[in-house]
């Protein structure tokens, strides 16, 4: 849980440093924007094989490497001397990123049987959320005092404890031997996964500055072919990046779809919501951040609640709930005017939201098989990195094309209402009963 915060205050303080390394670097905005974007393809690219390397060597392995690099890059990029050197080690720190984030949730895996995923899903996804609301208050503080470097230089050393704790300390439980068709990895699968989202991630960031163009076509469509020869190759290899019973699976596509859908209309209504306030309501920053924190609130308290839901009420329930309320907050926002409505629905936004993350995330990894723990992983994490660019995206689009920004919110809201479909797919029995027997017989990872 501590090596997922590491990476969630990462991206959240960037944002704050941005302007000062910008002026310090004597950089461009497209330069600074670089900064996150080149991280967030590299991360977007390379998770689901990040995932399936950890299922082959061991989830606690691959968690060690990811995080020692991530930190050893982070200070990296705290020396740097120009704008460049800092784009080029933020992609190289994404690709330990990549490595380390399916890891936390593949650990998890390990540690926990099936049935009792819940709660820790719940108390990570609480953890998330406690960084992205303290990393703006941290990086204004950072900056504001010691510069734009230190923020590069807060990840140091909570990244060198938790790399050699990783290295150290041996999980309880038998070790297992790899399971039959991981012999090779599945390279061309990896390649090809890999450009269709980088194509898609780099082309959805870019529609807000730039609107939709014949590249923005081109992006696309080369994102859909590459996905389309990817699942034409997955069907017909003998050692699959994605294995069936994750391919195949109607409950893992349900869930992960949900997965888009909220995040879209969760990051979507943000990114509008930062403009409305400030732009239609005359609110300075810091009255925006202090307004919207209630959502914050909600998703840190309300995570832990989900997981009791998700337990009593089953994952297609309590997903569906959670869907409606996001989609409500939504819509609260785009009549509200005052500051207690703005921040009602901003409590709605984090609750429906919180419970979503939950629910689906405990879906996807718990009925993926122990051995594909770790693509199960990528894929989640994937999903919540392709689902934020593409509600921006979304939110920019119809800015464009209607009478404002604050018209994208009913849209927003349907997107989360679109999810209610999927989540009737989704096992409405306890954990127990709607895990599949074959993970039941090992709750392991690959080094449980």
């Amino acid at each position: 849980m501590i090596g997922a915060v590491v990476v969630a205050l990462d991206g959240t303080v960037l944002t704050i440093a941005q302007p000062t390394l910008q002026r310090d670097l004597h950089a461009s905005f497209t330069e600074v924007q670089w900064t996150s974007t080149g991280y967030l393809i590299a991360v977007a690219s390379l998770l689901v094989f990040a995932g399936r390397l950890g299922d082959r060597y061991g989830h606690q392995r691959l968690f060690a490497i990811g995080v020692l690099g991530f930190g050893a890059v982070s200070a990296g990029i705290g020396f740097a001397s120009g704008v460049g050197w800092v784009i080029g080690l933020r992609v190289v720190q994404g690709i330990f990123g990549a490595l380390l984030q399916p890891a936390t949730l593949g650990m998890l895996r390990a540690a926990f049987p099936p049935d009792r995923l819940g709660m820790p899903i719940a108390l990570r996804t609480s953890a998330i959320g406690v960084a992205a609301a303290a990393g703006p208050l941290v990086g204004g503080v950072l900056v504001t005092h010691l510069g734009w470097r230190a923020v590069f230089f807060l990840n140091v050393v909570p990244a060198l404890v938790l790399g050699v704790m990783a290295l150290l300390v041996r999980a309880p439980g038998p070790r297992r031997s790899p399971a039959p068709g991981h012999g090779h990895l599945d390279l061309p699968g990896a390649a090809l996964l890999a450009l269709s989202l980088a194509c898609l991630v780099h082309t959805l960031v870019g529609v807000p500055e730039h609107g939709w163009s014949p590249s923005t076509v081109l992006g696309l469509l080369t994102a859909a072919g590459a996905g389309l020869v990817l699942v034409r190759h997955e069907r017909r290899t003998t050692d699959p990046l994605l294995p069936p019973d994750v391919l195949g699976s109607g409950v893992v596509g349900a869930a992960l779809g949900i997965l888009v859908a909220a995040s879209a209309a969760m990051f979507g209504t943000l990114f509008v919501a930062s403009y409305v306030l400030q732009n239609e309501l005359g609110m300075n920053p810091l009255r925006t951040s202090l307004t919207a924190l209630p959502g914050g609130v909600a998703m840190v308290l309300g995570a832990p609640m989900a997981a009791v839901l998700l337990r009593r009420y089953g994952a297609r329930r309590t997903t569906s709930a959670g869907l409606v309320v996001l989609a409500l907050g939504v819509l609260v926002l785009f009549r509200a005017s005052g500051t207690e409505a703005v921040g009602g629905g901003f409590l709605l936004l984090g609750a429906g939201f919180g419970t979503v993350m939950v629910t689906a995330t405990a879906v996807v990894v718990r009925h993926a098989a122990a051995e594909s723990a770790g693509v199960a992983g990528g894929l989640q994490q994937t999903a919540m990195n392709v689902g934020p660019v593409l509600g921006v995206a979304a939110a920019a689009t119809l800015a464009a094309v209607t009478d404002g920004l604050r018209t994208s919110f009913p849209v927003l809201a349907g997107i989360a209402v679109v999810g209610v479909l999927a989540a009737l797919k989704l096992p409405d029995l306890g954990d127990l009963r709607a895990t599949p027997a074959g993970s039941l017989r090992h709750h392991g990872g690959s080094e449980a």
